[in-house]
C-alpha cells in the first residue's frame, strides 16, 4: 500500500486525487495496525529484533513523503527510532545515500519501472 502511495504522490504523470487520498489513508491504517502492535510494550514487532523488523523499517522511512506524522503513532514513533538508530541501519543508509544518487528514475527506469505488463515476462 505504501508503494502505491509513493507511485501516486511521486510518480504518477498527472495527479489523481481520489488514488492519493485512498493510498495516504491506507497508509495511516497501516502505520496504525504496526502502533497498535507496539502499544504492549514490546521493543520490536515479534517481541525480539528480526525480520519483521528489517522488512517494515524501509516503508516508515519515507513517512514525510507518504503524508504521515509519526507523532499520530507514537509506539511505532519509538519502534522506528529503536531501529534507525541501530549501527547496522546507519550504516546500511550512509551506503545507500552514496549510491542512490538519483532522486527520480531516468526515462529507462521509468520504462522498467512502470512501463511493464505480462507482455515483457519471458
Amino acid at each position: 500500500m505504501a508503494g502505491q502511495n509513493h507511485h501516486f504522490i511521486r510518480y504518477a504523470p498527472e495527479p489523481v486525487p481520489y488514488a492519493i487520498d485512498r493510498y495516504v489513508r491506507e497508509t495511516a491504517r497501516l502505520y496504525a495496525v504496526l502502533n497498535r502492535k507496539l502499544a504492549d510494550g514490546r521493543e520490536f514487532i515479534c517481541g525480539e529484533y528480526s525480520i519483521a523488523d528489517i522488512a517494515c523499517y524501509p516503508w516508515i522511512v519515507p513517512h514525510e513523503r507518504q503524508r504521515q506524522k509519526l507523532e499520530d503513532f507514537p509506539y511505532m514513533a519509538n519502534w522506528f527510532e529503536r531501529i534507525r538508530q541501530r549501527p547496522a541501519t546507519q550504516r546500511a543508509y550512509a551506503r545507500a545515500a552514496e549510491v542512490n544518487t538519483q532522486t527520480q528514475p531516468d526515462e529507462a527506469a521509468r520504462k522498467v519501472l512502470f512501463g511493464q505488463d505480462a507482455s515483457t515476462v519471458r
